[in-house]
């Protein structure tokens, strides 16, 4: 009965440098030079588990990017098949190295084929390497824009040499039917109607109407000694009183 095949994820971890250099670990076992990689555990998806396995034999954080293929083998326990995922190396060491591991050594891509002790792994890195470095090349440009594009403003700032907009003069509404009527104009007619018996009197008002607004009024008949008399200004009480004496002489 057939075993039961390994599963175990691992990582082409790239460091940047004038030259790109790839993660080769040595193993305290067996003194082997191999790529970094571990089984997986319990309940752990292979993704997880390579950048916990790099992690633990290289020391350092790394950002997990491309999958980059499989890579099926015999071991002395059964079938062994592990996951690579292009990895990139950040900053220093940061972890001590796990006790299966003797030493990290970073290497340009050739020479870190020819380190490798194992055949397999030597014809995987000779064919997967380029492309994790042609797609860690592709991406470098990209990451420096984001590293350099400043936070967009939230507010829309206004361009050199572009001038404000003239600001709109503010536009009086026009009186409507339903509104109160304005106060009355200093050159609105006004009649003084005086009544000598109290000797008081009272400004009526008379505001001036609109044409669309005006009422229609009939045409009254007047005779000529009463339009003499209309047109005749009002006489004021001091006047009345002369009059009055003048006719009583």
């Amino acid at each position: 009965m057939a075993r039961t095949p390994v599963l175990a994820a691992g990582g082409i971890v790239l460091r940047q440098a004038e030259t790109p250099l790839v993660a080769v670990v040595r193993l305290r076992k067996r003194n082997e030079w191999v790529l970094p990689k571990g089984k997986l555990d319990d309940g752990e998806t292979p993704r997880a588990a390579a950048e916990r396995e790099v992690m633990e034999e290289t020391g350092h954080d790394v950002s997990v990017h491309e999958f980059l293929g499989t890579l099926v083998y015999e071991s002395r326990g059964g079938s062994k098949v592990v996951h690579y995922w292009r990895m990139e190396a950040r900053g220093d060491a940061v972890y001590e190295l796990m006790r299966d591991v003797r030493a990290v050594d970073w290497l340009p891509l050739a020479d870190a084929v020819d380190r490798l002790s194992r055949g397999y792994e030597r014809a995987f890195l000779e064919n997967v390497g380029p492309i994790a470095l042609a797609a860690a090349a592709h991406a470098a440009p990209a990451r420096k824009a984001r590293v350099k594009q400043p936070a967009p403003e939230k507010r829309r700032m206004r361009r050199t040499g572009e001038t404000a907009p003239p600001a709109a003069a503010p536009v009086p509404a026009s009186p409507q039917p339903d509104q109160p009527s304005s106060p009355v104009a200093q050159d609105d007619e006004v009649t003084v109607v005086i009544d000598a018996t109290a000797a008081a009197f009272t400004v009526e008002a008379e505001p001036a109407v609109s044409p669309s607004f005006a009422p229609e009024i009939e045409p009254v008949a007047v005779d000529a000694a009463e339009m003499r008399t209309r047109q005749q200004p009002p006489k004021n009480l001091l006047q009345r009183v002369r009059d009055w004496l003048r006719r009583a002489a």
